[in-house]
């Protein structure tokens, strides 16, 4: 149930010999050792209408999360294991579910094989009774004249036998027969017992014959019986699998996501970075050394998948919620190395999120390297990564992976490089390759320069290029004029345009990404600086060339490293409807 925007797990029954007491105080010891969050209250409000266990939650938890996380880790949902024997061949034997239900259906069959073989017997000696009956009433006078002219009754029999060719319960069942059964309605019952057994003898067989008739009354018999004495259940029987997995017991979260230079990762709140002004010092998001700077920033839910990019091409991947949450912000991390199978003759180079809505939103990967080279291959291609990883893209040995973007089929690609310039072509100019096949040329460079960021976006996109002593501005991508304003669109493997007027006051650009009004960016500096910005702060120029405005103050001895620009995203939770009927009747699923 719910209360505003307070939810509350409430508890009726319990399962099979589980004690409350024992149930209530095992769940506050977990929540006291944080191995389950987001109880703030546990009452006992059980009265002699009923039991009543009332679990209050903190605000903006996520209710589902934590009664799995309850039927995880307490007796809240408990398992029983039964020995299922029977008698097969005459020997006990533990059997499955399918055999017990086989065998009890081969034991219906045999019942009703034995009954229907006891009732045919039963049938046939009584027809054999009535067919001697029958003999005597179409000789009645020879039969009535025999008798009356024998001795004794065991004559009487002998010569009945004799006569009519009997044998010795026929002719004792005329002799026990009754004279008022010589009356012509008594006769004629006799003659339609004696037809109706004859028919019945037919089914009987008919059904001993015919194994499907057999199954069929089986089928029969257990209908008739489900209508007798069926009641309602007491228990509900469903077919979904309560074994929970890692996933159903971990909350959506936003989180940031960090990655040195060393080669440390680390999991975050995102509500640990203060959003600040531009201009300002910033956060110190990690706890670093000299030369191992912050190299990668991402925003993404827990439940995404992380794709690291090695820079010798190939992919690894972990889920968010599989990172450590217990680090703090000024900690180092944790050594990438532990957490994916990295090879020791290579580094991350590229980092993405990917989710269920990039999935259905995106259809490629462009992959961009340090010397200009591209690729685009189906994403569909690395929806599944197995643990010792894949080669997403085959390198010359002086060359290594920079960036990799998700893209659509109307997107653009740009490439920035560290002297200040920048191309745009479209990503339907590069063919879809094989997901261990190389790249082609997307842009030229001159001697010294190296690609420094690639992205997609499209004429409404926004570019933010920012250098390393924190000059920053946003130009959009388009349309292009012959003024400087935006970027043309042009043919892959050209130097492309000046996409920033470098001086000493700004230094060599450091990092590029495209940008949205809603967004916010993270700039990270060498020496781990952070700081968080809205983006509606800084200043979009019309002018490509020109330098930009100061977005981030480096103290003395460091420089930018890189931008992450986040997207703002909710995680919406519909509210239990609250029953109309008194709290003490409210009740929450219970599985046995």
């Amino acid at each position: 149930s719910s209360s505003g925007r307070r939810f509350r797990i409430i508890v009726t029954e319990l399962p099979y010999q589980v004690n409350k007491s024992e149930l209530i105080a095992k769940t506050a010891l977990l929540v006291k050792n944080k191995r389950i969050e987001g109880i703030s209250e546990i009452r006992d409000e059980s009265d002699r209408d009923g039991m009543r266990i009332v679990y209050e939650l903190r605000n903006g938890v996520q209710p589902q999360v934590i009664l799995n996380n309850l039927y995880k880790q307490t007796a809240l949902q408990s398992s029983f294991s039964a020995n299922m024997l029977a008698l097969i061949d005459g020997k006990p034997a533990l059997v499955t579910l399918k055999t017990a239900v086989q065998q009890y259906i081969k034991f219906r069959q045999e019942v009703i094989r034995r009954r229907t073989e006891f009732e045919l017997k039963k049938a046939e000696d009584r027809a054999h009774i009535l067919a001697g009956l029958r003999i005597a009433i179409q000789n009645l006078d020879e039969v009535i004249a025999l008798i009356r002219s024998s001795d004794d009754v065991e004559s009487a029999r002998t010569d009945l036998m004799s006569k009519f060719d009997l044998d010795q319960p026929q002719a004792q069942a005329i002799l026990d027969m009754q004279l008022r059964r010589l009356a012509a309605l008594e006769i004629e019952k006799l003659e339609n017992e004696y037809q109706d057994l004859q028919k019945l003898i037919k089914d009987l067989k008919d059904l001993l014959a015919d194994e499907d008739k057999i199954r069929a009354v089986v089928k029969d018999e257990t209908e008739e019986l489900k209508t007798k004495v069926a009641d309602k259940r007491r228990t509900q029987i469903s077919s979904a699998d309560w074994d929970l997995s890692r996933e159903e017991l971990e909350a959506h979260e936003q989180i940031v996501i960090t990655y040195s230079q060393g080669g440390y990762v680390k999991r975050i709140p995102s509500d640990t970075f203060r959003r600040q002004h531009r201009g300002g010092k910033g956060v110190s998001g990690m706890n670093t050394k000299d030369g191992d700077p912050i190299k990668d920033l991402l925003v993404v839910d827990t439940h995404d998948k992380l794709m690291f990019f090695t820079n010798k091409g190939r992919v690894l991947s972990k889920v968010g919620y599989e990172l450590r949450a217990d680090v703090s912000r000024n900690t180092r991390g944790v050594p990438v190395a532990n957490i994916i199978n990295v090879w020791d003759t290579e580094s991350i180079s590229a980092l993405i999120g990917v989710g269920k809505k990039q999935y259905e939103e995106y259809q490629y990967l462009v992959l961009g390297t340090r010397k200009g080279r591209v690729k685009r291959i189906n994403l569909s291609d690395v929806e599944k990564i197995r643990p010792s990883g894949l080669i997403i893209m085959n390198l010359k040995d002086d060359d290594e992976l920079v960036s990799v973007k998700l893209a659509k089929d109307d997107d653009d690609i740009i490439f920035i490089s560290e002297q200040g310039m920048g191309i745009r072509f479209s990503v339907n100019d590069l063919p879809i390759r094989r997901r261990a096949a190389g790249g082609v040329k997307g842009m030229s460079l001159r001697t010294g320069d190296r690609v420094v960021a690639m992205d997609v976006g499209n004429d409404d996109s926004r570019l933010m290029v920012i250098s390393k002593l924190g000059k920053g501005k946003i130009n959009r991508l388009g349309p292009a004029s012959g003024d400087g304003y935006g970027y043309r669109r042009q043919g892959r493997a050209g130097l492309g345009l000046r996409a920033m007027n470098l001086t000493k006051n700004t230094g060599p650009v450091a990092d590029a990404q495209i940008v949205d009004d809603a967004q916010e960016v993270y700039i990270v500096s060498e020496n781990a600086q952070i700081i968080r910005i809205d983006l509606r702060e800084v200043k979009k120029t019309k002018g490509r060339i020109s330098q930009g405005v100061k977005i981030f103050d480096p103290k003395p001895g460091d420089s930018v490293s890189s931008l992450y620009c986040a997207r703002e995203f909710e995680i919406e939770d519909e509210p239990a409807k609250e029953e109309k009927t008194s709290p003490k009747k409210s009740v929450d699923k219970k599985k046995k």
